[in-house]
This record gives C-alpha cells, sequence and structure tokens, in this order.
C-alpha cells in the first residue's frame, strides 16, 4: 500500500514538473543535466534525451561559468537558495521570446531561482534551477520607466525650442550656485534676445518669428558644451549657463555666438529675415546673495549691451545700473 501510494506521489510529482509553465531543470556537481522538463524543452527545441548528462555550459555558452559556478558552491555551502532577477542579468539560458503581447522583445527576460537538493544521506548531489518567464514584468516596467523619463524630459524642455525650459534651467543655476558657495567653483551666465523682433513679427508674421527663435535655438545647440545649459527665458530672450567658466571666457562664447547668428539668414516663404542679438554676460566673482542675483546682473548687462547699440556683448562690472525694462525690442 505504501508503495503503491509513493508510486503514485512520484507519478503526480513528475506530471506536475512536466506541467507548470516554469522552467525545471536537475544538475549534478558536474552540472550536467538530469531533468529537463517540458517548458526547457519547447523553449530550447532539445528534447529530454538530447539533454541527458550534457554538460549545460557547452549547451548555453551564454552562461558565465565562472559567475554561475560560484553562485551554485554558494548553494551548496549554505544549503539555502540563490536568487538571480532580470534587472542584474536579463537572463540565465537566452530563449528567444515567442510571447504576442511582448513579441517585441527579442529574447526572454528571465528570474532564476538555484535550490540545493539535499539526499536521503542529507548531502548536497544536485542543484535544481528554476526558470521564470517575467519578459512581460520586464517589458512593461522598461516601458514605463521609458515613459517617466519621457515625461520628464517634456517638464524640463521649452516645446518650441527644445532647448531647457525658464524651471530647469534655473534649477540647475541654484545647483551651481550652490556649489559655489562651497566649493568656490564659478559658474556664468549670458542672457541674450533678439534685436528688434517684434519687427520680425510686424513684419513676416508669427510663424516667422517662431522660425527665427527656432534658428537661434539650433546655432545654441552648435555653440554649447556637453556640460552648458541653453535655455529659453521666455519669449525671445535666452539663457546659457556655463558651469567652471568666468566672465571673460563667457565674453569670448558670447562674441561667438553674436558673430554666428549675425551671419544666419532665416528664411521664410520666400523672404530671408536677417537679425542679431543683444548679449549681457555676469559670473559669481562678485559676492551675491542668491542665485536670482546672477540673474539680474546678466539682465542689466543685456540692457547695457541695448543701451549701446544692440549686436553686442556687454559683461557685468559691478556698476549701478537702471533696471532694465522687461519689454524689449
Amino acid at each position: 500500500m505504501n508503495e503503491n501510494l509513493d508510486l503514485n506521489e512520484f507519478h503526480w510529482l513528475l506530471a506536475v514538473v512536466q506541467s507548470i509553465d516554469v522552467g525545471v531543470v536537475v544538475l549534478d556537481r558536474e552540472y550536467r543535466i538530469h531533468v529537463w522538463n517540458t517548458f526547457m524543452e519547447n523553449r530550447s527545441g532539445l528534447q529530454p534525451h538530447e539533454v541527458h548528462q550534457q554538460s549545460l555550459f557547452s549547451l548555453f555558452p551564454e552562461i558565465e561559468e565562472n559567475w554561475f559556478r560560484h553562485k551554485v558552491e554558494g548553494v551548496v555551502t549554505l544549503g539555502t537558495p540563490a536568487f538571480t532577477i532580470w534587472e542584474q542579468r536579463p537572463y540565465l539560458v537566452k530563449f528567444k521570446n515567442y510571447q504576442p503581447i511582448t513579441g517585441q522583445e527579442e529574447f526572454m527576460f528571465q528570474n532564476t531561482t538555484i535550490l540545493p537538493l539535499q539526499a536521503t544521506n542529507t548531502s548536497i548531489e544536485h542543484i535544481c534551477l528554476i526558470i521564470y518567464d517575467v519578459t512581460s514584468v520586464a517589458t512593461n516596467k522598461q516601458q514605463l520607466q521609458a515613459a517617466n523619463l519621457q515625461l520628464q524630459q517634456l517638464s524640463r524642455t521649452d516645446r518650441l525650442t527644445g532647448l531647457h525650459n525658464r524651471g530647469y534651467w534655473e534649477e540647475c543655476l541654484q545647483h551651481e550656485y550652490a556649489r559655489h558657495r562651497r566649493y568656490q567653483s564659478m559658474a556664468a551666465l549670458v542672457m541674450f534676445d533678439i534685436d528688434h523682433f517684434k519687427k520680425v513679427n510686424d513684419s513676416h508674421g508669427h510663424p516667422a518669428g517662431d522660425k527665427v527663435i527656432q534658428a537661434v535655438a539650433e546655432v545654441m545647440r552648435e555653440q554649447v558644451r556637453d556640460t552648458d545649459y541653453a535655455g529659453r527665458y521666455g519669449g525671445e530672450e535666452f539663457v546659457v549657463l556655463l558651469p567652471d567658466v568666468d566672465s571673460a571666457a563667457a565674453k569670448l562664447f558670447a562674441e561667438r555666438l553674436r558673430r554666428r547668428i549675425e551671419s544666419l539668414l532665416v528664411t521664410y516663404e520666400g523672404q530671408t529675415i536677417p537679425f542679431t542679438i543683444s548679449l549681457g554676460v555676469a559670473d559669481l566673482s562678485d559676492p551675491a546673495e542668491d542665485y536670482q542675483q546672477l540673474i539680474e546682473r546678466a539682465d542689466q548687462a543685456l540692457y547695457a549691451a541695448k543701451e549701446a547699440g544692440r549686436n553686442q556683448v556687454k559683461v557685468y562690472r559691478g556698476n549701478p545700473m537702471a533696471p532694465p525694462p522687461r519689454t524689449r525690442t
């Protein structure tokens, strides 16, 4: 009676192992395969008799052997399971992905459990691998992360120009100011706007004005370093935050930008629109109460450039200047 019961239990257990939707592999201490369930057969295309007593590493050379051996030795020594997750390693054995919903993924993402199998004499002579297909979970998480990253990027970006919006570049400026206060680092701010921009809109229309603004943004992207922050202040006004740069170097950058834009010709509906910019430069060499004071100083220098005749660069020198009006042409 007991023998029949044990035989039935073994039969049931075998049926479960073959039917469950996870991979089950049993290896001996030489990493030779002894159990290969239906899941593994269907995903690998290898029949149980083809893999029996074969080395796992010879069948799946993508497994990093030293890493896997170290992982298994820890399981055997401690007698406790170990786990791998797809975020750390996308897969243990590389299977193609056949799921219709996540079909855009080339391979199956996997989580793996490594179990010690204790023999009747309590020694651990075999280990069991349980391989889970987590492609749907991984794909959903990756898509969510990509969507969040895109939303984060959109929240920082000016829609018309693709430059940093005011909220984001002010955050960057605030960070640079805090770094300056702590480490005495340098940073400069270049502020500029398009000369007589109202005439561009009045003469050619607002779509032409938008094209001019976009052309300026493109030139800015060409001129800045990877570590700089090119942003839109609002309307036809722009800023460039230059970390680790003083006003002298910032002036050279501003002059280069001014000359580049002066030579730029924007064409809209068959008409060429020439234009120039005026620029103001300020840095953190003069004591400032907060980061906003650097904006005010660059703005004052820009106002001075306008007053001096436009299409030029002025550097804030600490001299008192009249607060500039917010509307400039």
